[in-house]
């Protein structure tokens, strides 16, 4: 089973591009060493001061991504640079 996870970010202080990607870079490094998942930035490439990353993960039970993916999206929350403005869990 696969459960992927897509969550919306809002950056207030970024000014620029280069801003934006210290954020994105240390929300994806610090997803990716805590958690058995692979992450990537998937829209608003362009926009300083939004972001939409996407976050999967593979198991046989259920239950445990379901609970994996909640955990990241405390995870996710907890951030002081950005406000999750919205997530979308999807299991396949």
């Amino acid at each position: 089973m696969i459960g992927s996870l897509k969550c919306e970010c809002h950056i207030y202080d970024a000014h620029s591009l280069k801003d934006k990607r210290s954020v994105v870079k240390k929300v994806t490094q610090r997803l990716k060493n805590n958690y058995n998942v692979a992450v990537a930035e998937t829209d608003h490439l362009d926009l300083w001061q939004r972001f939409e990353i996407s976050v999967a993960t593979v198991s046989k039970d259920k239950q445990m991504i379901e609970k994996e993916l909640q955990k990241i999206i405390k995870f996710i929350d907890r951030f002081d640079e950005f406000e999750l403005t919205s997530y979308e869990i999807e299991l396949l």
